[in-house]
């Protein structure tokens, strides 16, 4: 039995599996659902939300028991990319309760006779929702990733996020042509108040090493995502400092991402792989400062109207020339989206001579993007490649 880490991904080989939600004696009300949804991140229809209203799916892939879910993964339709497990509180909003209030809580994975791996659900605030983990196929094979993502809104949000229009009333006469998918999550017909106004969001969030936040998506698109990298040149002098800075440092951003259609690849300067914006990857890389001296720095936009194309973005930097000196470069990265506070991710472990930094990984969780930071170093990129399962080819060029 293993304890998982946010974000760890583990190969899944058995078929029948358990995944339970596990907390200490508490007086909320917690329910666990399964989302089925297709590479786009949504769900086909009703069918493929599983919940206290709809405990099995047709399939027979997916049955919720209590705070249980029971996957056959032999069973799972072949239109269904991942099934994303999550647990909310009921009623959250109107009883001002939150995951903060809950203390010990772990998913547990078993298979039919062992118990395989827990995840320890920690650090949460304000949430009243939790993606606990995503199960989605990988080449091929399934695997498990301990996702943990916080959530406000409850499980309204959630459903809204998967692409299922949430009834939460008495709905008024069906209009001639009424929505594909309309679940009334309520226990009880009951009018509710209102939600309350959303607290007030910081300007800026600075990560702590495995920190992961969401972006903020702000109806049915993110807006464009800017990852922005900024670094500095020693000032002239002698000694060790004036043969840094004769040599002159070359620190470049770059990224490697993942489609939702299996394509692989990376955007960087070396070889002119720039990306482009409105076509594969969706991603873009604004220029090459090899100084360190232009205010700007460098940048990598990613458009947010294709986020449903995207599975992850691994954003990474490495030194092209100079010492592998990171203390004194100074690097500091910021992920800027409009609705969400800007996040900045600072390079501040030294002392490593490798000459590639991955820095934040951005994952695809319900239509928006997690970010978390990473801040690992490796001898080179191929060898980053590796520990995050990437699988590109690489090998040695120069920049013209």
């Amino acid at each position: 039995m293993m304890e998982l880490g946010k974000g760890q991904k583990i190969p899944l080989k058995e078929n029948f599996l358990t995944f339970k939600f596990e907390r200490p004696t508490s007086a909320l009300e917690i329910d666990t659902a399964a989302f089925l949804t297709q590479a786009n991140g949504k769900v086909a229809g009703d069918e493929d939300f599983v919940f206290y209203g709809n405990a099995r799916h047709n399939s027979g892939g997916v049955i919720l028991e209590n705070d249980a879910v029971e996957i056959d993964l032999n069973k799972i339709p072949r239109h269904v990319e991942k099934i994303s497990l999550t647990a909310t509180i009921y009623d959250a909003e109107k009883r001002r309760q939150n995951f903060s209030m809950i203390r010990g809580a772990v998913l547990k994975i078993f298979s039919r006779q062992n118990e395989i791996a827990t995840f320890p659900l920690e650090n949460f605030t304000v949430e009243n929702a939790i993606v606990l983990g995503e199960i989605y196929r990988y080449k091929g094979t399934w695997k498990f990733n301990a996702t943990g993502a916080g959530f406000s809104g409850g499980l309204a949000a959630l459903c809204k996020n998967f692409g299922i229009e949430v009834n939460d009333v008495a709905p008024p006469p069906p209009p001639p042509e009424p929505p594909k998918s309309k679940i009334n999550t309520r226990r009880e017909k009951v009018k509710i108040p209102p939600p309350p106004v959303e607290p007030t969001q910081p300007k800026k969030v600075e990560l702590r090493k495995g920190q992961k936040v969401n972006l903020t998506k702000k109806g049915a698109q993110l807006g464009e995502i800017v990852i922005n990298l900024n670094w500095s040149q020693p000032p002239p002098s002698s000694g060790f400092f004036g043969r840094f800075k004769s040599k002159g440092i070359d620190l470049d951003l770059a990224c490697l991402f993942e489609l939702k259609d299996g394509t692989i690849g990376a955007v960087q300067a070396l070889g002119n792989h720039f990306g482009t914006l409105n076509y594969p990857p969706y991603i873009a890389l604004d220029g090459d400062d090899r100084t360190g001296s232009v205010a700007a720095g460098e940048t990598i936009r990613v458009n947010g109207k294709f986020t449903d194309k995207i599975r992850r973005i691994l954003i990474y930097t490495f030194i092209y020339e100079g010492a592998a000196n990171w203390e004194e470069a100074k690097g500091v990265v910021t992920v800027k989206c409009p609705g969400s506070p800007e996040l900045i991710v600072r390079m501040d472990e030294y002392g490593s001579t490798k000459h590639t930094c991955a820095i934040a990984l951005l994952e695809n969780v319900g239509g928006t993007f997690s970010v978390e930071k990473v801040v690992d170093f490796f001898d080179d990129s191929e060898q980053m490649d590796h520990a995050f399962d990437w699988g590109l080819s690489w090998t040695v060029g120069r920049k013209d």
